[in-house]
């Protein structure tokens, strides 16, 4: 059974999608350590994933919520958005899917122009809408309500209608042997095709996802052709990067 103050720290995580070890100390007036082992029992029940610092909600095969992954190291997807929208030349085609730091790629696009934008994710579209230099095109598809993503056989079909210059794809992990990661696979049949049909494949993607797990297969790094970050990756993953000539752009 869980303890009064494990409870309490769920209950934290739920609402803000994570916790911190120096945050927790001082709200329940209790040693860092007496925090850490807090942590440790409620990651052994996989009721949170630990992190450097803390531990976020979610396991291996369920999401964080949107709402709280948009609260998940803001500063570094924001940082990852503009540094990746700063390698998509104006005058291009772009297709990029759902996810929270895609969002931000978005955002940075918005003073582009010339672009062809293709996307499942109304939340871009949103961002995007009021911008005159950029063409959107959105797909159909079943409306994801968790997070305004298209997802299905109609959302696939779409996207297997066009051949875009770049792709921005986000991830819900990277596995330590370069396997890409995600909870869904209905979002996933749909970043295969996206995949599948860009000539430049971007993957944004903060620290948190290299400390993370999830259930479906995506893809493999091997198949990107830059990963955008706010860290320098583990050794393994670096090699791998290298191996396949994945440019690693640090943000």
């Amino acid at each position: 059974m869980l303890t009064q103050r494990q409870k309490k720290i769920l209950t934290i995580a739920r609402e803000l999608g994570k916790v911190g070890v120096d945050e927790l100390s001082a709200q329940y007036a209790v040693s860092p350590q007496t925090i850490r082992k807090d942590l440790n029992e409620l990651c052994e029940r996989q009721l949170l994933q630990r992190i450097h610092g803390g531990a976020i909600i979610g396991s291996g095969i369920e999401n964080v919520s949107y709402e709280a992954r948009r609260l998940l190291a803001p500063d570094a997807k924001l940082a990852i958005g503009l540094k990746a929208a700063q390698l998509i030349p104006n005058n291009c085609s772009l297709l990029i899917n759902i996810g929270t730091t895609t969002e931000q790629v978005a955002h940075a696009l918005i003073s582009h122009h010339g672009l062809m934008v293709v996307s499942n994710n109304i939340n871009a579209y949103d961002i995007m809408k009021h911008s005159k230099g950029i063409e959107l095109i959105i797909s159909g598809g079943l409306v994801r309500l968790s997070d305004g993503g298209l997802v299905g056989e109609a959302a696939v079909d779409f996207i297997n209608q066009f051949k875009a210059d770049y792709a921005v794809i986000g991830v819900s992990a990277i596995d330590e042997d370069g396997a890409l990661l995600d909870y869904d696979y209905r979002e996933v049949r749909v970043a295969k095709a996206i995949i599948a049909n860009a000539r430049h494949i971007i993957l944004v993607a903060d620290h948190l996802k290299l400390s993370r797990t999830a259930s479906v297969r995506l893809g493999h790094i091997s198949q990107i052709n830059t990963l955008v970050t706010d860290v320098p990756l583990p050794e393994k993953l670096n090699s791998i990067c290298n191996e396949h000539q994945v440019t690693v752009e640090i943000a």
